[in-house]
């Protein structure tokens, strides 16, 4: 199982990503969670991603392709994998392609989460991380028991630079206009399925491993 899951920030792509990865034990790699990662340790990757991810762009095609090639060479990864955040314009997709092609390994589905503006902006600008182990929390869907404090260490929580308001826009603007794209590639090669990312948890993932087991042609 190879897949693609596609959409704007905030739109859940990441909750059905960890619901495959808990029940068909492929990993969901997301690029976003790679390079927050190296900027924390101040690796090379992660000193080139910094300016680029505070100002809500992209981060370079060549840099996001050594990381994705990287993280798919690893073990856990031969069975599948779920790619989250990659690819975000159409070199990097021909890049994929030919990494893929290089293993004798192609996709089976590109997943495209829709959800409005609105909804969007009120998930991403009420999220709450903790700097000390990473988790995420929300203001209004997933408080802490304490407020403002990490459930697990007792840390103060923060909004992430690219959660404020005027970042999320940003992102959301250049979604739009690099990543939309990317809709007729794979459209036109018939591996393409559109959800409402604003439906219920348990509906959204039904429709998506319907779609995934007809292209894959396995009992997933």
């Amino acid at each position: 199982m190879q897949l693609i899951f596609m959409g704007p920030p905030g739109a859940g792509k990441g909750t059905q990503a960890e619901i495959f990865r808990e029940r068909h034990g492929i990993p969901h790699i997301s690029t976003g969670d790679i390079l927050r990662q190296a900027v924390r340790e101040g690796t090379e990757v992660g000193r080139l991603a910094q300016a680029y991810m505070q100002r809500g762009d992209l981060v370079p095609d060549g840099v996001m392709h050594e990381v994705v090639r990287t993280r798919l060479s690893e073990p856990d990864c031969q069975r599948g994998f779920i790619l989250d955040g990659y690819p975000r314009t159409l070199a990097q997709a021909d890049a994929l392609d030919q990494m893929l092609g290089e293993w004798r390994r192609s996709l089976d589905a590109v997943v495209f989460f829709e959800s409005r503006e609105e909804v969007l902006l009120k998930r991403l600008t009420g999220r709450r991380v903790c700097p000390t182990c990473g988790a995420i929390y929300h203001v209004d869907f997933k408080p802490p028991r304490v407020p403002g404090r990490c459930d697990l260490d007792g840390t103060e929580l923060v909004q992430r630079r690219d959660d404020a308001p005027e970042t999320v826009l940003h992102r959301l603007q250049v979604f739009r206009q690099w990543t939309a794209p990317l809709v007729d590639y794979y459209r036109q090669r018939g591996l393409f399925l559109t959800v409402n990312a604003e439906g219920p948890v348990a509906d959204v993932y039904a429709e998506i491993r319907e779609f995934v087991q007809s292209r894959a042609g396995r009992g997933y």
